[in-house]
């Protein structure tokens, strides 16, 4: 076995359980590798050049936008009128609220595109509420953290921002892609959470009204849900590129914050900055790193022999792929949805390009199961995030999250067994 690629892997789980932060574990492994284990000297220059040139990519400029827009709605309230939509539509049906949670998530997944920030826009309002509904505490912040795995995966998702600069693939049609499988995710979340609540008597919110008054709803939120058009139009209309459509998401939701809900003053712009650059600022260091990793591995030709072993075990693609996201549910366990797809990318996408799979496929089908790894621990992000707003025990949480698991990952298989789903959207807008 690989000498290199020991040391790497040994070294990056040895400062992981010694609470390093994913960035300087990465990096710390690469370094390390690179001092002690390699003899070529031109390797020394790699670790310093991949932390400048894996940022300085043009898509990449969107995501401290996109963050930046999710960090603005939770100061302004936007997010309130997204809720109030999405309880609106779900109405008095049992679990009326936990759907509206899932609806709320899927719409504000449309304008965000990280799974943390709408756990924690969306939950400090829905979690309360739900409480008050008399929903039980663990199952209100994991059908929330739940929820919220849907954020990347419906576009904007930052996640498929990273992936398309990785492996050269179109950010437009990853973003095209994700959108079935998305909505797919809602629909069995709110199926599930259907089941749940009528089992256990969480009853639904009476409508004020029909038709006409859902409508009326919108109409009332119509500056939040203008945001999710303008951006997705723009993008999809080629009237601008992911990040020019950020850009233009910010300023929208600044101009709504500051003069139309009047919320946004200079404390709460200030503090949605500097969150959006924290948050931006850890994924960056990431990506150095973990762009590193990778090109050890392929100087180390380990993607080649890995493709070789797994080959050799079955020629069937259905069992190589099954193998491949084993793997990725494995690593989400561990690792941010950030830092698997720079680091599984150069391993895995030379080999599902040789079993015929398109690669727009793959990569909204890698992003599925990261994100499922939101809500699995040991590090599921989501779970953590939840569990802080309704202070109900750990193992509680993970208990009910484990159902809600299993349903996402039975989407996971169909959307791997049916390529279609992903790619008919992306094949009827030409992209």
């Amino acid at each position: 076995m690989n000498t290199i690629l020991i040391s790497m892997v040994a070294m990056l789980f040895f400062l992981m359980l010694s609470n390093v932060p994913i960035g300087f574990a990465i990096a710390g492994a690469c370094a390390f590798t690179l001092t002690f284990v390699t003899a070529n000297p031109l390797v020394f220059k790699l670790l310093p050049q991949a932390m400048v040139s894996s940022i300085d990519s043009f898509p990449l400029m969107a995501i401290p936008f996109f963050m930046l827009i999710g960090t603005l709605m939770s100061k302004t309230g936007l997010s309130k009128d997204i809720i109030g939509v999405a309880e609106a539509a779900a109405g008095d049906s049992p679990g009326g609220l936990g759907s509206a949670a899932i609806v709320a998530c899927m719409i504000f997944a449309s304008i965000s595109g990280s799974g943390p920030a709408v756990v924690a826009a969306l939950g400090s309002i829905l979690v309360p509420a739900m409480l008050d509904r008399g929903y039980g505490p663990a199952y209100s912040g994991a059908l929330c953290a739940a929820g919220a795995t849907i954020g990347p995966v419906i576009p904007p998702s930052i996640p498929m921002i990273v992936y398309g600069v990785t492996g050269g693939v179109s950010v437009v049609s990853m973003f095209t892609g994700g959108f079935i499988p998305g909505i797919l995710m809602g629909a069995a979340l709110i199926t599930a959470n259907y089941i749940i609540s009528k089992k256990r008597g969480y009853a639904g919110a009476a409508r004020g009204g029909g038709g006409k008054w859902v409508l009326k709803q919108c109409w009332k939120a119509k500056w939040a849900l203008g945001l999710p058009f303008i951006v997705l139009g723009g993008i999809y209309g080629g009237v601008f590129t992911p990040t020019e459509a950020a850009v233009i998401g910010c300023v929208y939701s600044f101009l709504v914050g500051k003069f139309v809900y009047r919320s946004l003053d200079a404390k709460a712009y200030t503090e949605a900055l500097i969150e959006a650059a924290v948050m931006s600022a850890i994924i960056m260091f990431i990506l150095g790193g973990a762009t590193t990793f990778g090109r050890i591995l392929t100087m180390e030709r380990i993607p080649q022999q890995l493709a070789s072993a797994l080959l050799g075990l079955t020629q069937s693609p259905v069992l190589i792929m099954t193998m491949i996201m084993m793997i990725l549910l494995v690593g989400g366990m561990f690792l941010d949805t950030i830092s698997n797809i720079v680091l599984f990318t150069p391993l895995f996408l030379p080999i599902v390009k040789s079993l015929g799979y398109d690669p727009v496929f793959f990569g909204v089908l890698m992003t599925i199961n990261l994100c499922i790894g939101f809500i699995t621990p040991p590090v599921g992000i989501n779970l953590y995030v939840a569990q802080s707003l309704t202070k109900a025990p750990f193992e509680m949480i993970i208990k009910e999250a484990f159902t809600l698991v299993l349903v996402l990952l039975a989407v996971m298989f169909v959307v791997m067994l049916f390529p279609s789903l992903v790619l008919f959207l992306p094949g009827l807008l030409g992209r």
